[in-house]
């Protein structure tokens, strides 16, 4: 017997919560990536690692909340917690070695087709195993054509998203990047919630575990509270919000001025000698 499923029973109240915290994960996560770029090595680690954590939690807290409006008439919907949590720890594992893999090697090439990947999957990985621990009277069957196209859509936001990130061309142009990745990851979850349909078993009661609403509760404030912390430290930094140019010290000389010289491509700015000016000419 087939059950009828329903994954909007909360209208578009859901799907927009969901697209906000994709959104706000991805432009945190973003932002913090592109500042790592911007630093020494000594510091670099920190900014990705903050980036990689934004970016799944802000994931994760989507699917989940999106997850709110998901129902079965004809049986409840339990989640197995331990499964739950599990789907958060591999999205950030492999968020994190997508995002470390192009903030060390830079958003190109090899580097952004591999880091996009592994990326793209990790997120998908985190909806499938979310999916997982659903527990309800029924199994769940999926389409595979349709889920392989979630993933390439999950690869393909990924990927995009990277490749904005290394570009470092301010806020606005990270927080465009951040919409397109949240309708991508958005997409990417519906595209797969698509591809499911539950077959119910004969009889059974309710199913073990916990209600969506017991569960949603303790699960946003860890995702939440931290994407506030890191929301604050973009707030409190001027460099990743304004993207303003690196400013380079220049040593005093006889004759130079002391003061930085400014530069958006991170090279030097040439100098006069010492001891003459710019526009003093060789006499004759």
């Amino acid at each position: 017997m087939q059950g009828t499923v329903d994954g909007f029973s909360y209208g578009i109240v859901t799907p927009l919560v969901a697209y906000f915290m994709a959104f706000l994960g991805g432009a945190l996560g973003l932002r913090c990536t592109a500042r790592s770029m911007l630093v020494a090595s000594s510091w670099r680690a920190g900014w990705l690692a903050l980036g990689s954590v934004a970016i799944s939690s802000g994931i994760w807290t989507m699917h989940f909340v999106a997850m709110m409006g998901f129902t079965v008439r004809e049986t409840p919907i339990r989640y197995d917690v331990p499964t739950t949590f599990a789907s958060l720890g591999v999205a950030i594992v492999m968020v994190g070695i997508g995002v470390f893999m192009v903030g060390y090697r830079g958003a190109s090439g090899t580097a952004l087709f591999t880091g996009g990947t592994i990326t793209g999957l990790g997120i998908a990985s985190m909806h499938y195993l979310g999916m997982a621990g659903m527990r309800l009277n029924g199994k769940l069957e999926y389409n595979t054509l349709t889920v392989c196209a979630s993933v390439v859509i999950a690869v393909v936001a990924a990927t995009a998203a990277l490749w904005a990130a290394g570009q470092v061309r301010g806020f606005l142009w990270s927080v465009g990047a951040s919409l397109v990745m949240g309708v991508a990851v958005t997409g990417m979850h519906y595209m797969g919630m698509a591809a499911l349909s539950v077959h119910l078993h004969q009889g059974g009661g309710v199913p073990p575990g916990e209600s969506s609403a017991a569960l949603l509760t303790p699960m946003m404030i860890g995702p939440v509270v931290f994407l506030c912390l890191a929301g604050a430290v973009v707030l409190f930094d001027p460099l990743m919000v304004m993207g303003r140019p690196v400013r380079i010290t220049v040593d005093k000389q006889p004759g130079v001025p002391a003061h930085p010289a400014i530069t958006h491509t991170g090279r030097r700015r040439p100098l006069a000698r010492a001891g003459r000016r710019p526009d003093q000419r060789t006499r004759t």
